[in-house]
């Protein structure tokens, strides 16, 4: 991999993009569309080998699609997508009396651990969560969650019954974290055999019971890079942040004029820092026309707005997967928008900058390595 060199890839409802910068994160080279015309829900380059990189194409008329680049996006090849093993058996199973698929669309991959260099995670709408363990080639179903007894209290929210986050815990190798719209936080202590709900302390202004044990529609979640017991949340009922591994929960983003929002992460480089862009609930616009990025620290326990002034017009929004941070010392910071903005912090949100490309609108960022 190219020393210094960041790559930002990004997943469109036409396509996706590659863009590649130096360690100044001022200047970006532009390749794509790849996949052109297709709803890419999320692009990932492989951080442990960064030339091969994933897609997720979701259209209408081919069904959810796989591909893999092993040349960093040169070419593409179609791989396994995890709905065949589903369709092989529509009979009535073990998952609340519900029929085995169909998948309706591919959410999200996440790399498995450094020392399985082949595996990958992802997560399907009807929350459902596979492994595979030779780069996409085929993949297996977690039971353990896909038939998991709390499943018949699941709905979806309005973008489907959506498996979004895929967090595994750097510290301990067989803890795992997921995300559900709309069930709520699971977590797995031995390596995605078994599942625990966890959302004590998130409360559901949508249902009568406001205190279940699932049903909570949550966005987004991302771990502290120095300390992963600590884990931010982003749910349709506010931002939230636990200290104890996703076992109690407490909501922080009562003192924004919303904290309503879809996306979250915290930098390698910036420790008890995360990051979140709160939308209007019912317009998922920013408030009063313009996108603000907060910074949340865990040491003051306070919220810092980090846009200045209005240097992005517009009635801007964002998607869930649509913003990611990268390893470098200053932090990069990197947020894309539903009207195709793609906006970069190269210095920990102390200043922001948007990439000169207009892009279709933007489901997913993410960074690694340039290979």
């Amino acid at each position: 991999m190219a020393k210094g060199k960041v790559a930002v890839w990004v997943g469109t409802r036409k396509g996706a993009y590659s863009l590649t910068s130096d360690a100044k994160r001022r200047k970006w080279a532009v390749k794509g569309p790849f996949h052109a015309g297709n709803d890419v829900f999320h692009v990932a380059a492989d951080p442990r080998d960064p030339k091969f990189v994933y897609a997720l194409a979701n259209n209408g008329w081919f069904g959810p699609r796989v591909f893999r680049s092993s040349n960093s996006g040169a070419k593409w090849n179609e791989v396994a997508p995890p709905m065949m093993s589903l369709l092989k058996d529509r009979k009535k199973n073990e998952m609340g009396g519900s029929e085995a698929g169909p998948i309706v669309n591919l959410w999200h991959l996440t790399p498995g651990p450094e020392d399985e260099p082949g595996s990958w995670f992802l997560g399907v709408d009807p929350g459902m969560l596979f492994r595979s363990d030779d780069r996409a080639a085929s993949w297996a179903p977690l039971d353990g969650l896909n038939k998991h007894p709390t499943r018949p209290k699941w709905n979806p929210g309005a973008g489907g019954m959506c498996l979004h986050s895929i967090l595994l815990d750097p510290t301990r190798p067989k803890r795992m974290y997921i995300g559900i719209s709309a069930a709520g936080v699971f977590r797995s202590d031995d390596g995605g055999e078994s599942w625990t709900p966890k959302n004590h302390g998130v409360e559901v202004s949508f249902q009568p019971d406001k205190n279940p044990e699932v049903g909570q529609c949550v966005h987004k979640i991302a771990l502290d890079p120095a300390n992963p017991n600590t884990v931010y949340r982003q749910d349709h009922d506010g931002i939230h942040v636990s200290h104890d591994a996703a076992d109690t929960w407490k909501r922080v983003g009562k003192v924004l004029d919303t904290d309503f929002g879809f996306v979250v992460t915290a930098p390698k480089e910036m420790p008890g820092e995360a990051f979140f862009a709160p939308l209007e609930g019912m317009s998922r616009l920013g408030p009063g026309g313009q996108l603000q990025v907060y910074k949340w620290s865990e040491k003051t326990r306070k919220f810092t707005p980090t846009v200045k002034g209005r240097p992005f017009p517009g009635d801007l929004g964002t998607h869930r997967d649509a913003m990611d941070s990268d390893w470098l010392n200053p932090s990069g910071i990197y947020l894309g928008t539903t009207t195709g903005q793609l906006l970069v912090s190269p210095d920990g949100a102390k200043s922001w900058n948007e990439v000169p490309y207009r892009f279709p609108g933007i489901h997913s960022v993410t960074v690694a390595p340039a290979a």
